[in-house]
C-alpha cells in the first residue's frame, strides 16, 4: 500500500491531493480568479500559490485522515506550465520531502491527466484528447511513451476561449470557459469562421483574430449577440478537435476516446465526441470537474505510479521544466 501526496500549481489552480493505491483520499484545491478582462499574470498566480498552499496541505492530511508518517512519498508538478507557480509550487514540494524524509516524484502534468482518466473512468488503452488552456493534443499510447499524434499549432483551445471571454468581458469566475459554456446555450444564429485544420494539427490564433474583429463590429450593429458568438467558437473548436481525435482512433482502431483536460468537462464537446464515438461503435470516457479540471489528486496518483518503479529524483537535481512535453516521459508502469 502506497500513499502519495502531490502538489499541483502549473496555472491558476493549486491543489494538493493524498492518493492511496489509485483511491482519492482527499483533493481540495483553490483558484485564482483574475479581474474580469484580464489574464492571470505569473506573479499574481504565484503570490496566490504561495499564500494557500501550505493551507491545502493541512486540510489534505486532515480530510485524508492519514498521518504524516503514513506518507511515502512527495509529488509535484514538474511542468509544463507557468515559470513563477512551477517555481512557488516545486520549491514547498522539495522542502516537504526533506522534512518528512521520504522520495520525491517529478511528474508531468499532462501525463497526470491521462493516468487521472485512466484511473477513474476505467479506460483501458483510449486514443486521449487532451485539452486544457496551456495545451491541446491528440494523444496514444505506444512502447512505454505516450505518443502525440497532432497538436495545436499556436495556442491552446482553453486559451483561445479565456481571451475570447476577455474580449465579450466575461467573468473569470469560475473560469471563463465555463462562462463561454453557458452562454453558448443560448446562441440561435451561427456564423461561419475559420475551420483550421492542418493534417493531424489544429490552429486556434487566426481563428481567435477573426472572430475577435467580427465581435466588435457584429455586435455594435446589432448583427447577432454575445450568446451567438459563444455558440458559433465553441461549435467550431470543438468540430475541429473532434475531426482530428477521428482520424487518430481510425489509425489506431482504439475503441475508446477518453477526454481530459479543464475544456473537456465541456458538455457540448463531450456530446460531439461521444456521437463520433457511438458512429465508430466506441465509448467515450470523461469526468467531471473534480478531475478534468488540475488538481492534486492526478500529480499523487502519477507519483504514486512512479514511486513503484523508483522513479524518484534527488533534491539537487529536482527542479522545474515550463516545456516539459508529453512524449519525453518513460511510461514504466505500462506494458
Amino acid at each position: 500500500m502506497v500513499i502519495s501526496i502531490g502538489l499541483e500549481g502549473s496555472a491558476n489552480k493549486i491543489g494538493v491531493g493524498i492518493v492511496r493505491d489509485g483511491e482519492v483520499l482527499s483533493n481540495p484545491r483553490r483558484t485564482y480568479c483574475a479581474p474580469t478582462g484580464h489574464g492571470f499574470l505569473p506573479r499574481h498566480t504565484a503570490q496566490h500559490h504561495r499564500d494557500n498552499i501550505l493551507k491545502l496541505v493541512k486540510q489534505a492530511i486532515d480530510e485524508a485522515g492519514v498521518s504524516i508518517p503514513d506518507i511515502d512519498c512527495v509529488s509535484y508538478t514538474k511542468g509544463p506550465g507557468m515559470g513563477a507557480p512551477l517555481v512557488s509550487t516545486a520549491i514547498v514540494a522539495r522542502t516537504l520531502a526533506q522534512l518528512w524524509n521520504i522520495p520525491l516524484m517529478p511528474v508531468n502534468h499532462c501525463i497526470a491527466h491521462v493516468e487521472m482518466g485512466r484511473q477513474v473512468t476505467g479506460a483501458d488503452n483510449p486514443t486521449v484528447l487532451y485539452v486544457s488552456g496551456g495545451n491541446t493534443q491528440v494523444i496514444s499510447y505506444m512502447n512505454q511513451r505516450y505518443m502525440i499524434f497532432g497538436e495545436t499549432l499556436d495556442i491552446a483551445v482553453g486559451n483561445a476561449l479565456d481571451r475570447f471571454a476577455r474580449v465579450l468581458k466575461l467573468s473569470n469566475d469560475p473560469c471563463p470557459g465555463y462562462n463561454i459554456e453557458q452562454l453558448a446555450k443560448q446562441g440561435k444564429k451561427f456564423i461561419e469562421l475559420p475551420y483550421c485544420v492542418k493534417g493531424m494539427d489544429v490552429s486556434f490564433s487566426g481563428l481567435l483574430s477573426h472572430i475577435e474583429g467580427t465581435a466588435v463590429k457584429m455586435l455594435a450593429a446589432g448583427d447577432c449577440t454575445k450568446a451567438d458568438l459563444c455558440y458559433s467558437l465553441q461549435e467550431t473548436v470543438f468540430a475541429m478537435l473532434v475531426e482530428i481525435t477521428e482520424r487518430a482512433m481510425a489509425h489506431t482502431r482504439s475503441k475508446q476516446v477518453l477526454v481530459v483536460g479543464g475544456v473537456g468537462c465541456n458538455l457540448r464537446l463531450q456530446e460531439m465526441l461521444a456521437v463520433m464515438a457511438q458512429e465508430r461503435g466506441a465509448s467515450l470516457c470523461s469526468t467531471d470537474d473534480r478531475y478534468c479540471i488540475d488538481n492534486g489528486a492526478m500529480i499523487a496518483h502519477t507519483g504514486n505510479l512512479m514511486f513503484v518503479h523508483n522513479m524518484d529524483t534527488s533534491i539537487e537535481k529536482s527542479g522545474i521544466t515550463q516545456r516539459f512535453r508529453t512524449d519525453e516521459v518513460h511510461i514504466a508502469w505500462r506494458d
